[in-house]
């Protein structure tokens, strides 16, 4: 099987638990620190040895295609001003990897985000990226997954385990153990109550999938909101092929709700060494 060259990134939503900041700024363009949220999960793909990047969009999110693009004014202005070290940044950014965005032109779900990005995927494996999960690891979330796909050369799911309270809020996977952290799935249900849950490992934003999922999704029903759900199109898929799973090995934040975000500039802050000191004797004195 081919190895992962892609990765898609849905990021065609509108935002809207960070009202009034995402009126006219996409939600993935928000910065933990000093670098936008969507470019933790550009980061973590190049480093895992995918160079192709896919942003599915929608109105009003070209900034994110702006921001990876080279701004010539910007750095000419740097180099005439002597700011080499920032220079050095703006270009680093823009040479990080090869980008390209599809439309998605109504929001009918992760899964049909997923699927109009099939022209640009071609036929071979991919992976997904949810920006909203920041994951710290090394090495990275998608490179341990993808170390995964190459043992068992099929789908391979990220999970996490999650509290009971907490378990209702993601899709949950019936885990057979085949060691390792590496699960087979033998089902998956979305958004269960806790008490139905058939485990505590909860999917979280990250996949690696191989284009039979396409024809997997084409045949979805809409649900719940009339939006084609991945998880139901997985659950399709597996009644063709086995999919597994991989329990991530790192410290993940949900960047897309405001708590999460916070923890998440928090925990980057603490990463810096030219900020950490400075900032860990404030968080102290409050």
């Amino acid at each position: 099987m081919r190895s992962v060259r892609k990765a898609v990134f849905p990021a065609a939503g509108l935002g809207t638990r960070f009202l009034p900041a995402t009126k006219a700024l996409p939600k993935e363009m928000l910065a933990l620190v000093d670098k936008p949220i969507i470019q933790y999960g550009v980061e973590e793909a190049v480093a895992s040895g995918v160079p192709g990047v896919i942003f599915v969009t929608s109105r009003g999110k070209s900034v994110m295609e702006d921001h990876f693009d080279v701004a010539a004014e910007l750095e000419t202005l740097l180099e005439g001003r002597g700011k080499t070290d920032l220079l050095r940044e703006a270009r680093a950014v823009s040479a990080l990897a090869s980008v390209c965005s599809v439309r998605q032109g109504e929001p009918l779900g992760l899964g049909h985000a997923v699927l109009v990005a099939r022209p640009a995927v071609g036929n071979e494996p991919f992976a997904v990226i949810l920006p909203d999960d920041v994951i710290d690891a090394a090495p990275p979330a998608l490179a341990q997954m993808i170390k995964v796909f190459e043992r068992v050369q099929g789908p391979v799911i990220l999970v996490e385990r999650m509290p009971k309270h907490a378990i209702s809020q993601y899709g949950v996977i019936a885990p057979e153990p085949l060691g390792g952290g590496v699960y087979r799935i033998n089902d998956l249900v979305e958004k269960p109550p806790a008490d139905q849950a058939p485990s505590d490992l909860a999917i979280i934003g990250r996949y690696i999938l191989t284009p039979d999922v396409f024809d997997a999704l084409e045949a979805t029903e809409r649900g719940r909101g009339g939006e084609i759900q991945l998880t139901d199109g997985l659950k399709r898929l597996l009644r063709e092929r086995p999919l597994y799973a991989c329990e991530i090995n790192g410290v993940r934040h949900d960047a897309g709700n405001k708590l999460g975000f916070l923890k998440a500039t928090v925990h980057f802050a603490l990463r810096r060494p030219d900020l950490a000191g400075p900032f860990r004797e404030y968080l102290d004195s409050l």
